[in-house]
């Protein structure tokens, strides 16, 4: 018994080993730090799409509507529109300051230099239906003193000798130059924010250690002017590699990086996430368990799947605020796990609360609830793991592992047989359960069924916590009363 014991231990600290290590990589810690920075301008993006395409259309039609829509428009604008750029100017700090490189400001410089010089210089634009226009204006291409004509569609439609019963609907498309699409600004492009800011910074930081590119300007110079310097050669011979990767892309394959990762890695990982809900639910039991040993889950779910599942809660929120269909490969995202799998926090510690409220004997775990209570309202549950406690108790890990398994898995399911909506809105982590999964789904008849799911959820929830509650309480009792005969 006692070498089964030992064996078992000995797996335990080595599998909390090996998960801190992983954790701790300096370019993982750093991905995770990253999307906690921007984690903000995510929510109200969500917050943003919910306002203008629920709340806004109750009590506004035409043109008021459109106005109104302005704020949001403009919101998603400098947030889900320039994602990419943001992210990747982030990833450089966090890891510049991960690596402890004592000019972190550079390295946002770094990251969003990088990638804005691997996204293409010129896109395909689809013009836009010719219905749309009332009149197009000419300007002569010779002479620039000339004046302009303009000519209306009507005239146009009259001299193409149009079949009777036709109208021209659409126009060929055009190779624009000189412009960003947001297909790459946007959440579109957030894997090549992780790859670039992530190689870019690391490659210029390895620059920036060679003391013979750095520029020494002597005493008595400002110490930005100076850093400045010391980081000017290494910063030139960073983005010029860089360039050159784009010019090498451009010239033998007429392709850009940012369509690359997109196409090789992008579609493909987020293809993997969505084969099934094993891979997630794999992640959050390693993640769970590892918080029963004492360790904060975010260690392996925050760096192994929650910046995935972001990027793809994002790029939903950016599909609903344009009025397109959640295709089936975005069903599993980030909101799922926070909406409906972490209820009161990690393992769903809110129903172990309620059960200890109304179902316990024992003073101790009663006082632990009182205090837990409304931090677990808004899904704050260290009290409850820590205090309760669930770290190194066996009764309760097997239901903290269990029960967010059993939710993902039954959410998921769910979406996908069409009962429930996919989640288009990242609400804040702290919103209350029912509101919360109103939110998600954008609301009315859709948030109602989510809310709806959530109660059952938290019956569910209830009715597997409370025997291995039970089983605890003895186990604290037997525990208490072999102290008291040895004392």
């Amino acid at each position: 018994m006692a070498e089964d014991t030992a064996e078992k231990k000995s797996f335990l600290d080595s599998f909390a080993e090996v998960s801190a290590k992983v954790g701790n990589q300096v370019h993982l810690r750093s991905l995770r730090d990253a999307f906690a920075t921007v984690m903000p301008i995510y929510i109200l993006a969500g917050i943003a799409v919910l306002i203008n395409n629920v709340v806004f259309p109750l009590f506004l039609t035409g043109d008021a509507l459109a106005n109104a829509q302005y704020w949001g428009n403009a919101v998603t604008q400098g947030t889900l529109n320039v994602a990419t750029i943001v992210l990747a100017g982030i990833i450089g700090y966090c890891l510049a300051k991960n690596k402890r490189f004592e000019n972190a400001i550079a390295c946002v410089v770094i990251g969003i230099a990088a990638l804005c010089i691997m996204m293409p210089q010129s896109v395909s634009s689809a013009a836009a239906s010719i219905q749309d226009f009332t009149e197009i204006t000419y300007k002569s291409t010779t002479d620039k003193e000339a004046e302009p004509y303009t000519v209306s569609r009507e005239e146009i439609e009259s001299d193409l000798a149009i079949p009777e019963g036709y109208a021209i609907s659409s126009v060929g498309s055009n190779s624009v130059s000189n412009v960003f699409t947001k297909t790459y600004t946007g959440t579109n492009g957030l894997f090549g924010a992780i790859i670039i800011g992530l190689v870019a910074t690391t490659v210029f930081i390895k620059f920036s250690e060679n003391e013979k590119l750095r520029v020494s300007l002597g005493e008595g110079i400002p110490p930005a002017v100076a850093e400045s310097f010391n980081t000017m050669i290494p910063m030139l011979i960073t983005l010029a590699i860089f360039g050159l990767v784009a010019a090498l892309l451009h010239g033998i394959w007429t392709i850009d990086l940012m369509t690359l990762i997109n196409t090789c890695i992008a579609a493909p990982l987020k293809g993997f996430v969505n084969a099934g809900p094993w891979f997630i639910i794999l992640v959050y039991t390693l993640a769970n368990l590892l918080f029963c040993l004492g360790i904060h889950q975010s260690t392996i779910s925050g760096v192994l799947a929650e910046p995935i599942l972001t990027i793809i809660i994002t790029e939903n929120m950016a599909m609903f605020a344009a009025g397109e269909p959640i295709p089936f490969d975005h069903y599993m995202n980030m909101q799922i796990i926070n909406t409906f799998a972490l209820i009161g926090g990690s393992g769903c510690t809110l129903m172990l609360l309620v059960d200890t409220f109304l179902f316990s004997k024992n003073k101790a775990s009663k006082d632990i609830a009182k205090l837990a209570l409304l931090p677990g309202i808004f899904n704050i549950n260290e009290p409850v793991i820590y205090g309760y406690p669930i770290v190194y108790n066996l009764p309760l890990i097997v239901p903290f592992v269990l029960v967010p398994d059993l939710f993902i898995g039954l959410t998921y399911a769910l979406t996908c047989a069409g009962i429930l909506a996919p989640c288009v809105v990242m609400v804040p982590w702290t919103t209350p359960v029912f509101i919360s999964g109103f939110l998600a789904v954008g609301g009315g008849t859709a948030g109602v069924v989510a809310a709806i799911w959530q109660v059952i959820e938290f019956a569910l929830g209830m009715i597997i916590y409370l025997p291995f509650m039970r089983v605890s309480e003895r186990a604290q009792a037997k525990q208490a009363e072999l102290a008291s005969a040895e004392a």
